[in-house]
């Protein structure tokens, strides 16, 4: 309000009285005040949406690298199984097997896979330190 009445101190000199009267002058004024106030914090609104959905450019050469390096670290774990175990976890996470297929694939029991299995990925687990 102090600001339009501001307004119509600074620019009573415009006033014209043929085109209405004063309080629908003053109403005017106020009226587009108050839509100039609302869109303006419309666009600070918007502004601040915009800014938070704003995504953080993606850094291709980090993700390949750490990509890589999980990579290595995986091969490094395998590696580090029976043979026996290897082949029944490679099977199942690679191949896309069921302990049911895997076991006819293999010629053993499922209850030998999946004891191969657990053990397998108890190993990996505390070898890639996942918790």
């Amino acid at each position: 309000m102090q600001e339009v009445l501001l307004e119509v101190w600074r620019t009573a000199a415009r006033f014209d009285p043929a085109a209405g009267s004063a309080s629908a002058w003053i109403m005017t004024v106020a009226h587009r005040r108050a839509v100039d106030r609302v869109r303006s914090e419309q666009r600070a609104s918007e502004r601040e949406l915009r800014a938070a959905k704003a995504s953080i450019a993606y850094d291709e050469v980090t993700d390949a690298v750490e990509t890589s390096l999980e990579q290595q670290r995986v091969r490094r774990c395998l590696a580090g199984l029976t043979e026996l175990q290897r082949e029944s976890v490679a099977l199942a996470y690679y191949g896309g097997y069921s302990y049911r297929e895997v076991a006819q694939l293999l010629g053993v029991a499922v209850g030998t896979v999946k004891t191969r299995m657990r053990d397998g990925l108890i190993r990996l687990r505390d070898c890639l330190g996942v918790e």
